[in-house]
């Protein structure tokens, strides 16, 4: 087998990259990373500078800009409920920014194609830990299915472009991210963000602290009525309820078991992937990969270590009324751990960064 030093397609100071997304959690660390890594070429859009569902418009930028390397990080995301209620938007928006930029990048001449995934490909059924081998075996979760094929048409477009014209388009397929940069609304934040925001503002109505409970609640959106509530926040009256208890409420029994991973961890292995050579990527092979650290824990222990961290002493009251959602979902990861990458941060360690970002943020 030919050493993996010796398979690796270097990316250089001098490489013309364009980073699709950059604003998001993703797109961004990977622009980080690819700013540590001396990149004096890196190319971004706003959805304003340019709409990555026209056509004609991805093909102009194509044309002009002379791009060496794509990471395809851009899409319409959502929770649950918009997923649900919008499946039209979430399959059409991003089965065009995947297909505009995927075919405008081949037609330019651009070899080198990194296409960000997501787990929600695989089963709703799959067997645990997910992997590679498992996508299309199964029926999706009915709630997010336009969102899932979506993505894992564009899995398959990169597959196709490499069988007939030779490109080296790559997918990778995330586990649950969090770190600096992610949403913080407590209407549609996920777990992590959402604890850590519930916790810290518990915290200050421990100390109370109304002047950092409205800089957070000007900065992160407003505090929904239960959470007000466990707090003992009057936001119509502007004061705290002193003869209350503040206490952390959170969803579901605390029990489904979950993984998560730091976005400059997933970053890391984004520019890992693509700097890849070909012998790993070509039948019997999968085009795609897993990222993710290969073990979970239970959302009931993330609430621990978060209460810790943030220095809340307080009650945590489960609601167990609210759905858990699925018990188990753990990505395998033993592929990318054999193409060389493993993640750098505890999870320990990436929470205390997620929550330096968000006093930083919060003030």
């Amino acid at each position: 087998m030919t050493p993996l030093s010796l398979r690796f397609h270097p990316i250089t100071p001098d490489d013309r990259i364009f980073v699709a997304g950059h604003r998001g959690m993703v797109g961004a660390a990977v622009v980080r990373h690819l700013q540590k890594m001396g990149c004096r070429n890196i190319i971004t859009r706003s959805h304003g500078q340019l709409d990555l569902t026209c056509q004609a418009a991805v093909r102009d930028f194509f044309a002009a800009e002379r791009i060496d390397r794509v990471v395809l990080a851009a899409a319409k995301v959502g929770g649950i409920h918009a997923n649900n209620t919008y499946p039209a938007e979430f399959i059409y928006v991003n089965l065009m920014i995947e297909a505009n930029i995927i075919h405008e990048a081949y037609r330019a001449g651009v070899r080198d194609l990194l296409f960000l995934g997501s787990s929600c490909i695989y089963p709703k059924f799959a067997p645990q830990p997910m992997d590679e081998e498992q996508l299309l075996t199964g029926i999706l979760e009915p709630t997010n299915e336009s969102y899932a094929v979506a993505k894992i048409a564009g899995i398959k477009m990169c597959e196709a472009y490499n069988r007939q014209y030779g490109t080296r388009y790559r997918s990778v397929m995330p586990t649950n991210l969090f770190g600096p940069g992610d949403n913080y609304h407590l209407e549609n934040s996920h777990v992590i963000p959402a604890m850590i925001r519930k916790y810290h503002l518990a915290k200050l109505a421990m100390a109370g602290d109304m002047a950092a409970i409205r800089i957070d609640e000007k900065r992160y959106g407003v505090i929904p009525q239960d959470i007000c509530r466990a707090i003992g926040y009057r936001p119509d009256l502007d004061r705290l309820d002193t003869s209350h208890a503040p206490k952390v409420l959170l969803w579901g029994t605390g029990s489904p078991r979950r993984e998560f991973l730091h976005v400059d961890d997933m970053a890391a292995a984004c520019i890992h992937i693509m700097q890849l050579g070909q012998e790993d990527f070509q039948a019997p092979h999968p085009s795609f990969v897993n990222v993710g650290t290969g073990e979970d824990i239970t959302i009931r222990d993330v609430a621990a270590l978060i209460a810790d961290m943030v220095g809340f002493s307080g009650a945590t009251v489960y609601n167990s009324d609210q759905p858990d959602g699925t018990p188990r979902k753990l990505l395998h990861t033993g592929r990318i751990n054999s193409l060389g990458w493993r993640p750098s941060l505890s999870f320990k360690e990436g929470l205390a960064d997620a929550y330096r970002h968000y006093q930083g943020s919060s003030g």
